[in-house]
C-alpha cells in the first residue's frame, strides 16, 4: 500500500483570490492556507487592522442559510455566505486540513465554479502530514425528504454521488449524473460546471438582496429556450454537474471525508445540511474509519489530473 495516500493532506502554501459576492456584489478577498492535521476545514474573517475573529469548523452546524448557498454563522454576528464552491474544491482535490480567511462577508465567485479555486490547490501543491487519514463511514441509510425531492446517504464501499435534476426548463429539463469520487475525475468532470439562473427570477432575487453580482461571467443565464452565454455550456449536462459540484461542497461540512454513496433528486443546499443533520442524528448511522481499512482510498487518490504527477506536488513530511 502506498503509505503516503493514507495521510492526511494540506496546502503546501498560501493561495489567494480577490473578487466579488455574486449575491452581494461586494468585494472580497479569499485566503486558504495550510492547517494542523486533524482540523480540518476552519474559517475566519479578516476584520481589517489586523484583527481576526477565532477559526471555527466548516461545520454543518454552523449553517444559518440555504437560500441559494451555504451560509455559516461564524459567531458574534458574524457570517460566511456562498463558501461550498471552496468547500468543494478542497474536498474534491483530496484536501483534508485547511484554513479559510476572507474579508467580507461573502466568499467571491469568480467564474462560477470551483475551477479557479482547484487550479490554484494543484499549483501549490499539497503536503502530507503525519496523521492517518479519516472518513465518516455510512453504516446504515438515512433520508430526508421535501415533498418529492430528497437526498440520501447510504452505505457504499467507495465515494459516490449519483445525483438528478428536473426542471421544467426545455434547455436543462432532467438531468443525471453518477460519479465515482478521485482528484482527476472531480478536476476533469466537476470542476468547471458553473453556477446558473433563469432571467424570469432576476429582478425578483434581486429585490430579496439576491444575485446583486450576478452576470455572464460567473453565471450560466437562461432566458426562455435559450443560453446566453457567447460561449454556450462547458459541459452538454453542465447543470447537473453542478449540482454534484455543490454536494460535494455541502457534504464536506460533516467535518470529514464520507465513504458511502450520496442520492438526491431535485436537491440543493437545504436539504444537503438536513441529511447531514440525520446522520449525526445517531452513532448507529455512521462510524468514523482510518483510510488504512479502506484500502481503495489510496487506489483513488493514485488518480490525479492529468500531466502532473502525484509526487511533483506532494511533499512527504520527514
Amino acid at each position: 500500500m502506498n503509505k503516503l495516500s493514507t495521510r492526511q493532506r494540506t496546502l503546501a502554501g498560501e493561495i489567494s483570490f480577490a473578487g466579488y459576492g455574486v449575491h452581494s456584489a461586494q468585494p472580497v478577498t479569499l485566503v486558504i492556507g495550510p492547517a494542523a492535521p486533524d482540523k480540518g476545514f476552519l474559517i475566519r474573517r479578516d476584520l481589517g487592522n489586523g484583527t481576526y475573529t477565532e477559526p471555527v469548523s466548516v461545520h454543518f452546524s454552523r449553517v444559518s442559510r440555504t437560500t441559494l448557498c451555504t451560509t455559516l454563522d461564524l459567531g458574534g454576528s458574524v457570517s460566511a455566505a456562498t463558501i461550498e464552491h471552496v468547500t468543494s474544491a478542497l474536498s474534491g482535490m483530496g484536501v483534508d486540513n485547511a484554513l479559510i480567511t476572507l474579508d467580507a462577508a461573502e466568499c467571491p465567485i469568480m467564474d462560477g465554479s470551483a475551477y479557479p479555486f482547484a487550479v490554484a490547490i494543484l499549483e501549490v501543491g499539497l503536503e502530507t502530514q503525519p496523521a492517518p487519514k479519516k472518513f465518516l463511514k455510512i453504516l446504515r441509510s438515512v433520508t430526508v425528504r421535501n415533498n418529492d425531492a430528497f437526498a440520501a446517504l447510504e452505505p457504499y464501499n467507495g465515494r459516490a454521488l449519483d445525483l438528478e435534476i428536473d426542471f421544467d426548463s426545455k434547455v436543462i429539463g432532467r438531468q443525471r449524473m453518477m460519479f465515482d469520487w478521485t482528484p482527476r475525475r472531480y478536476f476533469e468532470d466537476v470542476s468547471r460546471a458553473r453556477t446558473f439562473g433563469f432571467v424570469r427570477d432576476a429582478k425578483i432575487l434581486r429585490q430579496a438582496g439576491y444575485a446583486l453580482g450576478s452576470s455572464l461571467d460567473n453565471s450560466i443565464t437562461l432566458h426562455e429556450d435559450r443560453i446566453l452565454n457567447p460561449g454556450g455550456l462547458r459541459y452538454e449536462d453542465e447543470f447537473v454537474r453542478h449540482k454534484l459540484l455543490d454536494a460535494i461542497g455541502d457534504l464536506s461540512l460533516g467535518g470529514l471525508p464520507i465513504w458511502g454513496k450520496f442520492r438526491s433528486y431535485k436537491g440543493g443546499h437545504a436539504l444537503n445540511a438536513h441529511v447531514l443533520s440525520g446522520l449525526f442524528s445517531s452513532d448507529a448511522n455512521y462510524e468514523i474509519v482510518g483510510a488504512e481499512d479502506l484500502p481503495l482510498e489510496f487506489e483513488a487518490f493514485d488518480d490525479q489530473p492529468a500531466g502532473l504527477e502525484v509526487n511533483h506536488y506532494l511533499r512527504s513530511v520527514r
